[in-house]
């Protein structure tokens, strides 16, 4: 069995969006017509240059071979540049290539991938979300409002989640970590304490920030939090110098948690080395796939360190990140983005229920692709998957920002 065909598809979900404004899917199959789906998370350049950068690591690497050599076709992949080092585009597209290829593994097997892996560890999959607008609430207004975000936890732990997700801490932007604002920090705590109140104790809070702060201005934050015993303080500093997490965690009495915008085992090593994380966060779009994600748990399990995969990006990605849950121990609970189009695309062969995802029986990846419906929604856009804002943290008026991928209004 050899790999013989590659076909990229770069579909946008339509609007409200989440997860993105398009998502890259690649489709091997072999000369014996097998097909295996995998995605990539990539999203420094725009998918045409992704294109152009997945293409070339298939001819360099893939074409030709066979699917069961993961390490070989990591090694080459990873090494044979001379680089040997992150980099997010070309570890993006190796990412979803090696999916794909445990997607195919599984069905010219007739086993589920976590049956390859190590076998089955968790039956359910512990899952949470971010906090959407529920249909009554304004779409503008929800992003900076308490009483809305509290209403839609409430939802979410009626609907089985124990775990919610928000971040209402301030702007992306492309200048870097930042101090944040009083009226950032003020609305913060407003978030953490409305949203408590609703849930009480039946789900943990999750602050979410992307790489917003300075190491102080983290500190400052995540001090302000700590007396609502949010589960953990979401990469709250840029991913670039792994050492000044150990100053936030030695600072801040809320785990760290990180790891969506790394790409390689030693990155998240010398976090782990340093003592300033917890819970890890790969998107397995991005870290090298499946088979490096089951490294890096294994790498921390031996520190203490928990996994928590994370998902901003379509189900194909989601759908490795369950197979990877299945398999380890030290498993904290896995994202899920809940959308038409997100469930339409797998056609619902994938879903949470009562907050868990149940560890799927199909073969592969344990899911129906429905290619047409993707063919469909080309994405035709200019912006990058995700894009941080120009201006600056606005200390006079207050901030009010969806992410790097607002969803498009009417």
């Amino acid at each position: 069995m050899k790999l013989r065909d590659l076909d990229i598809i770069v579909t946008a979900p339509p609007a409200p969006g989440w997860g993105g404004r398009y998502w890259i899917l690649v489709k091997l199959t072999t000369d014996d017509g097998i097909t295996g789906w995998g995605e990539c998370y990539a999203a420094s350049v725009g998918p045409d240059a992704m294109r152009a950068v997945i293409g070339d690591v298939f001819q360099r690497y893939f074409e030709g071979a066979s699917p069961e050599n993961i390490e070989r076709l990591f090694r080459r992949t990873y090494s044979s540049g001379f680089t040997q080092r992150p980099d997010l585009t070309v570890m993006g597209a190796f990412s979803g290539l090696e999916i794909a290829c445990w997607d195919i593994l599984g069905k010219a097997r007739n086993r589920p991938v976590w049956a390859l892996m190590g076998g089955l560890m968790n039956e359910r999959i512990r899952a949470y979300t971010y906090l959407y607008p529920l249909p009554q609430h304004d779409m503008g207004g929800f992003w900076t409002s308490p009483d809305m975000a509290a209403e839609a936890a409430a939802d979410c732990v009626a609907r089985g989640y124990t775990a919610v997700k928000f971040d209402p801490a301030g702007p992306y932007t492309m200048r870097g970590g930042h101090m944040p604002a009083m009226s950032d920090i003020r609305q913060s705590v407003a978030f953490c304490a409305a949203i408590r109140g609703a849930v009480e104790d039946r789900a943990d809070l999750l602050f979410g920030t992307h790489g917003q702060f300075t190491p102080a201005g983290a500190i400052r934050l995540g001090q302000a939090l700590e007396p609502y015993a949010p589960l953990w303080f979401e990469e709250p500093i840029p991913p670039d110098n792994p050492l000044d997490f150990a100053r936030v965690a030695q600072a801040v009495r809320i785990p760290l948690a990180t790891g969506e915008r790394l790409s390689t085992r030693a990155e998240f090593a010398t976090l782990l080395r340093t003592g300033g994380v917890e819970i890890l966060q790969p998107a397995l779009g991005r870290a090298g796939g499946l088979w490096e994600a089951r490294k890096l748990a294994a790498l921390a399990e031996s520190f203490g360190a928990q996994m928590a995969p994370h998902l901003y990006a379509g189900p194909v990605e989601w759908a490795a990140n369950i197979q990877l849950a299945v398999t380890i121990p030290n498993l904290l609970m896995a994202e899920t983005i809940e959308t038409p189009f997100h469930d339409a695309l797998i056609k619902s062969s994938l879903e949470v229920e009562n907050g868990f995802v149940t560890a799927p029986s199909a073969p592969g990846l344990g899911i129906e692709v429905d290619e047409e419906l993707a063919r469909a929604h080309p994405y035709t856009g200019s912006g990058l998957h995700l894009q941080m804002q120009d201006a600056p943290c606005n200390y006079v008026d207050g901030n009010a920002f969806e992410g790097g991928a607002p969803a498009p209004r009417s």
